[in-house]
């Protein structure tokens, strides 16, 4: 393995008309994170020297994304092919010496074992100008094909528009993706054309340039899911569902059982532990992190949540980002819970909403309790003591705080602190007044009959 410093150029700049949206392509997410951010972060895991995002159209929100990771970015004012959108990196890889690694922001799903396996090529025995990674899908539809030997030598890469019938047989198809040592690279660049069927200037051009200077090149192999593309709506589902797919296998060999795996969708960064159980139908947005012997029942969103073992969740229950749940709480149908603690074998179990709040371990919320935590202007804190009890169908107005042991009726409307132990009943005296009822319906139909 080489120990040669490594450089990334990630192909950016497209404008991405298919997609029909005003978000630039490349920033669509794949389980809830965006493409070009899928690759970016699995190229930070090589610890690349530097990494440029060469952008075109849509320029500046391509550039508020990478900045956080510190990527830097290369403009491509005129898109006129592949060659010519690498070749503007030039400027951000001056004084680079290395390999280089050309990538595509809508082929987001590329592993770094793959990439690793490119530069690893690139410095094989016979010392291949560049390495290509190839692919053969079920269709080779309008790929550009790479024609080689036995041994992966290049003999020829054609574009499908130029290529002859011959060629088009050919079912091994290159994905774009390259490796090519940075000494090699933007000498080769500067003698590409653009004498071909689309007048654009191509990438691939490279490796038949280095041929003329008795240099050959090398293909190595990858599933086509790895290097599938995006230029469409319906091609990002198909990528998403594929992304699922391989992400509900993971779960299911690490120890969770998923009753119907299909129905359950997963964030790029879900973190489950063994011997949680998810039934139908549960979407886990980014953020979570769940402990071992977790149930989470049907129909529940979850995102930004940490939930402790023993757990149980759902059904139909949503947790929002701060959650955190202590070991054996119980959050039940109907419940849902935002920026709050439940303490362990705390309780809420139908039908509330609690946000800003800390419950206190073994606390049991009534149902239809809610933490009224916001003024339209401010947000609020809720303190639940320890092994309190909340009564059905109250509301806690947020700031105030119910000390350990204490009871709230049921129908309270509680504005106050209540301390420790106490019983806080908050609602008018009962009162029945005998023959009401009769007196008022006779009243009533009396009143209709006269209309």
């Amino acid at each position: 393995m080489t120990t040669r410093p490594i450089a990334a150029i990630i192909l950016a700049a497209g404008s991405g008309t298919r997609m029909k949206s005003d978000m630039h392509k490349v920033l669509h997410p794949i389980a809830g994170k965006p493409m070009l951010l899928h690759l970016t972060d699995t190229v930070a895991g090589l610890s690349p020297e530097r990494t440029v995002v060469v952008v075109g159209a849509r320029r500046e929100q391509v550039e508020a994304a990478v900045a956080p990771r510190g990527v830097a970015t290369a403009h491509q004012a005129e898109q006129l092919g592949t060659g010519h959108a690498v070749a503007q990196a030039q400027t951000a890889l001056d004084g680079f010496d290395g390999d280089v690694l050309i990538l595509y922001g809508d082929v987001p799903l590329v592993s770094a074992e793959t990439m690793r396996r490119m530069v690893d090529r690139l410095h094989g025995a016979d010392a291949p100008a560049a390495v290509v990674l190839g692919f053969r899908p079920a269709d080779p539809g309008a790929y550009g094909r790479v024609i080689a030997d036995a041994d992966g030598r290049i003999a020829k890469m054609v574009e499908y528009k130029d290529a002859s019938p011959d060629e088009r047989a050919e079912t091994l198809c290159n994905s774009g993706l390259m490796a090519v040592r940075s000494g090699d690279l933007f000498d080769l660049l500067a003698r590409v054309g653009n004498d071909n069927a689309a007048g654009e200037y191509y990438l691939p051009d490279i490796v038949m340039l280095a041929a003329q200077d008795g240099r050959a090149s090398a293909v190595i192999e990858t599933g086509a899911v790895e290097v599938a593309g995006v230029n469409s709506r319906a091609e990002l589902a198909a990528l998403e569902a594929q992304w699922q797919a391989a992400r509900r296998a993971q779960a299911m060999a690490d120890g969770v059982t998923l009753i119907a795996p299909e129905t359950v969708w997963f964030a790029h960064d879900t973190v489950l532990g063994r011997d949680v159980t998810v039934e139908p139908n549960v979407v886990f947005g980014p953020g979570v992190r769940v402990a071992d012997r977790v149930m989470i029942r049907a129909f529940c969103h979850i995102e930004g949540a940490e939930i402790a073992s023993g757990a149980e969740v759902g059904p139909y229950a949503r947790l929002r980002p701060g959650t955190e749940l202590g070991e054996q709480s119980k959050v039940g149908n109907f419940v849902e819970i935002k920026k709050s603690v439940l303490g362990k074998g705390a309780k809420a179990n139908h039908l509330s909403y609690l946000g800003d709040a800390q419950v206190g371990e073994g606390a049991n919320i009534g149902a239809g309790t809610i933490t009224c935590n916001y003024d339209g202007f401010f947000k609020y804190p809720t303190v639940i003591g320890a092994g309190a009890f909340i009564g059905s169908n109250s509301a806690l107005v947020a700031p105030v705080s119910i000390g350990d042991g204490a009871i709230v009726g049921a129908g309270s409307v509680v504005t106050k602190d209540v301390e420790i132990d106490a019983l806080a009943l908050v609602r008018p005296e009962q009162t029945s007044r005998a023959g009401w009822a009769k007196r008022f319906r006779a009243a009533m139909r009396a009143r209709k009959a006269a209309k």
